[in-house]
């Protein structure tokens, strides 16, 4: 049976196909790439889909009935082949933890956008702006996960990188022109090191935003209650937040019920979840009452610099150092350099411009526009 097209692309869900596509387009020296997961329906992310596209040819490839499509992986570690991405972030990650690649000669279209100042960088306003192309949202948070996929569904997939090689084209020009090419090469060469960093799950509780208002007693209320969550989401496969979300959970850690029924009394409850798995509930806020003083969880403490006096007066130095640069390159200040990284100069008591190649993550292109102006800023007054 032929591959399966959309309006734009080739769908391929069959090994046979899907090398022979890879090896049609295995001469190439350029392709975008985008990916797919389901982290909004799913406990584990991974990859369900991966868009490629070429001057000549656009594909979809389903990585569940194949596997792992290696020629690509052999496609995307070559220096000699141009990857572009937009965003390429997270999708890189996944390509690490799915398939253990780490893809090379990358251009990030994203990247690309804010170095020349363009304040909307989202795809689909990139696409309006440089093609007048609209993008249709409404498959943003899809189930990617789900099969069969509709034709609408794979349309929406396929415009993700069928304009990315022209937009990577015109972006690369306007770059070139302003003398900024250096600049996105060089943040273009730190994504390759990019990799999946996997979370300690016992431990991101402490991550719920609302967490750091509760006593000690109150966490280990909701690092029991969270950790059933995690338990519960792992064998169902979906999102922590499809079991049940963060503000039921905060407020358990509040409330502390001792019965079922004081449980379903919470607001936002799941009724389902209550009748499945109320008494396990119970159980996990019994736990973390219980907890022995010494093992209640507590944040760790922030990491503690020795601040001289006059670090803040240092920091906003050079704050008005890189807001003066910003307004002159028509960047955001803070795509241009972030507080942190002022801070880590603030810190470094460079005393040259080649002081502060040691600071880190300042950029080379970032010490270029500003060194000067840091190493003046960092000067007793």
């Amino acid at each position: 049976m032929p591959p399966a097209k959309t309006e734009s692309a080739i769908y391929l869900d069959q090994i046979p196909d899907v090398d022979r596509f890879l090896t049609e387009i295995s001469n190439v020296k350029e392709l975008a790439l985008d990916t797919e997961g389901a982290s909004f329906h799913r406990f584990l992310d991974r990859i369900y889909l991966l868009q490629i596209s070429t001057r000549e040819e656009s594909a979809i490839i389903d990585p569940l009935p194949i596997g792992s499509p290696a020629k690509l992986g052999q496609l995307l570690e070559s220096k000699s082949v141009e990857v572009v991405f937009h965003d390429a972030d997270y999708d890189l990650r996944l390509l690490h933890q799915d398939y253990g690649w780490h893809a090379t000669n990358i251009f990030d279209t994203r990247v690309a956008s804010q170095l020349l100042g363009i304040k909307s960088f989202g795809l689909a306003a990139l696409l309006e702006q440089y093609f007048q192309v609209k993008l249709d949202k409404k498959h943003q948070r899809a189930d990617w996960s789900m099969r069969p996929l509709t034709a609408d569904m794979l349309a929406y997939a396929a415009e993700d990188t069928r304009y990315l090689l022209q937009l990577k084209d015109l972006m690369k020009g306007e770059l070139k022109n302003r003398g900024r090419m250096h600049w996105a090469e060089e943040e273009f060469a730190r994504l390759e090191g990019t990799r999946w960093d996997a979370e300690d799950s016992m431990e991101g509780f402490l991550r719920i935003k609302g967490a750091r208002d509760l006593s000690r007693r109150e966490l280990a209320v909701l690092r029991e209650v969270a950790n059933w969550r995690n338990t519960v989401a792992a064998q169902l496969d979906r999102a922590t937040f499809r079991v049940m979300g963060n503000e039921v959970l905060l407020e358990i850690a509040r409330r502390a019920p001792k019965s079922t029924s004081e449980l379903g009394a919470i607001k936002g409850m799941p009724k389902g979840m209550m009748d499945r798995a109320g008494a396990e509930i119970v159980a996990a806020i019994g736990r973390g009452m219980s907890a022995p003083e010494a093992d209640l969880p507590k944040f760790p403490k922030g990491q503690r610099w020795n601040k001289d006096r006059d670090f803040d007066d240092k920091v906003n130095r050079l704050k008005a150092v890189r807001d003066a640069a910003a307004t002159r390159l028509g960047l955001d200040p803070g795509v241009l350099c972030s507080r942190e990284r002022l801070e880590n100069v603030a810190r470094s008591g460079a005393k040259t411009v080649e002081d502060l190649v040691a600071v880190p993550d300042l950029r080379r292109w970032q010490i270029e526009e500003m060194g000067e102006g840091f190493v003046r800023a960092l000067q007793p007054a």
